[in-house]
């Protein structure tokens, strides 16, 4: 009875172990999911940028008529220019789709003066590109057709990036979610981990009971190799002793015997 008792204990500190791994490791799971989807998503300030796999945003108060085409690729080339809180204002480049040209005439119309209705800032979202050489070109061309004479500066080669950097942001191209099958794959490892902390605790023993056994086999093991052990010590001892009677009676042979 008591040999039940404790088995049934062992059983339960096995099903309360096992479901706390679970836990942890679903834990670290999700944690490192939802860390993973925060990044995916993340949406990184242009002045901020770093890299050109960085999807970002600009918010721009003017924009320029286009002074350049990509035609290949379908899309044209403006100024625009992004204001910050204290007032200071930056001119940058971006990309836009031909056929989005509409969705900023009214901007456009307002930075040319060619309308009073004040606009709204814009938010354009996108990756940044390498400004080619032929770019770079058409910029230091057209850009004192966007900024106004008392901000003119002479732009050049040289000092291109110091002014306008030397990427432009590229509307065209949505953001992409790279990350979304390595989240998708630990949210599936994490529901298989919450399946099997309902097996533990519901099965009928069947996981505790391969975890008992193996636990039990091995001490099996371990008792008969120290039962093992314990005769061979026994057997040794035995054939001590009987070495050291046999040379006890030897001996006592040999005083017994008269020299003639």
């Amino acid at each position: 009875m008591a040999k039940k008792k404790g088995k049934k204990s062992f059983r339960l500190f096995i099903k309360t172990f096992l479901c706390l791994i679970y836990l942890l490791i679903s834990f670290v799971l999700v944690v490192s999911a939802y860390r993973l989807h925060l990044k995916d998503k993340e949406i990184i300030k242009w002045s901020e940028v770093k890299t050109t796999n960085q999807y970002s945003y600009l918010e721009i108060i003017q924009m320029s008529e286009p002074f350049a085409v990509i035609k290949n690729e379908d899309k044209q080339i403006h100024f625009v220019r992004e204001q910050e809180d204290n007032g200071s204002w930056h001119t940058y480049l971006v990309a836009i789709k031909k056929e989005d040209y509409g969705k900023y005439k009214k901007l456009i119309d307002y930075t040319y003066e060619r309308t009073s209705d004040e606009v709204e800032p814009i938010k354009l979202y996108g990756y940044p590109i390498k400004i080619s050489d032929s770019i770079k070109n058409l910029a230091i061309k057209n850009i004192e057709n966007f900024v106004p004479i008392e901000n003119k500066v002479v732009l050049t080669e040289k000092n291109f990036e110091k002014y306008l950097t030397d990427t432009y942001l590229d509307t065209t191209k949505g953001q992409k979610h790279d990350l979304d099958y390595i989240v998708i794959i630990l949210l599936v490892m994490t529901f298989i981990l919450l399946v099997l902390i309902v097996v533990t605790i519901l099965d009928k023993d069947k996981i505790v009971d391969g975890v008992d056994n193996l636990i039990e086999k091995e001490l099996d093991e371990r008792y008969k190799n120290k039962i093992l052990e314990e005769n061979k010590a026994i057997l040794r001892q035995e054939k001590e002793i009987r070495k050291k009677a046999v040379t006890k009676e030897k001996i006592e042979d040999e005083e017994d015997i008269e020299i003639i």
